[in-house]
C-alpha cells in the first residue's frame, strides 16, 4: 500500500530556495537526498509510489517520489536515515500545514493535487489560495 511523508522545508521561502538547494546537492550526488535521524517504520510503503511533500511557509507546495531508503553514517559515526529522491519537483495545490517536527505520514487520500500541466502556482499564503479556489465558478 502507498504512503507518502510530509516535511517541513526549513529555511525556504519559497519553491525556488528548495531547487536551489537540491541543485547544490546534485553537482555531488545523482540524486537529491535527505537525511533524517529516524528510519520509517513503512519503508517499504513510501517505496511503493510515496513522494515527500515539502511545507512551505506553511503550506504543501510541492512533491517528489522517494526512490531509495538507505541506512547511512553521519561524519561522528552516528546511524541516520538517507531518503533518495527523484530529481522532479511537482508543485501541487496549496494546502495549508500548520508547523511540526520531523516528518508525518500522510495517506494518499489527504494528499493535495499535483496541478495541471500549464497551471501556475500562486505565492500567496496557502488560505488565501484555497479560499480563491473554492470561490471560483467555472
Amino acid at each position: 500500500m502507498t504512503i507518502h511523508m510530509v516535511k517541513l522545508c526549513v529555511g525556504a521561502d519559497d519553491i525556488d530556495d528548495l531547487v536551489a538547494w537540491q541543485t547544490r546537492l546534485m553537482k555531488t550526488l545523482p540524486n537529491p537526498v535527505h537525511h533524517t535521524r529516524m528510519t520509517p517504520k513503512k519503508a517499504e510503503d513510501l517505496l511503493n509510489g510515496g513522494s515527500i511533500y515539502w511545507v512551505i511557509r506553511r503550506a504543501i507546495r510541492v512533491r517528489q517520489r522517494i526512490i531509495d531508503i538507505r541506512a547511512v553514517n553521519d561524519r561522528e559515526g552516528r546511524g541516520m536515515c538517507e531518503l533518495v529522491f527523484d530529481p522532479e519537483l511537482i508543485q501541487t495545490r496549496a494546502q495549508p500545514k500548520r508547523p511540526f517536527q520531523g516528518w508525518r505520514y500522510l495517506k494518499p487520500s489527504d494528499a493535495p493535487a499535483d496541478l495541471k500541466s500549464g497551471e501556475r502556482a500562486v505565492n500567496i499564503p496557502a488560505t488565501l489560495d484555497m479560499a480563491l479556489k473554492d470561490a471560483m465558478v467555472w
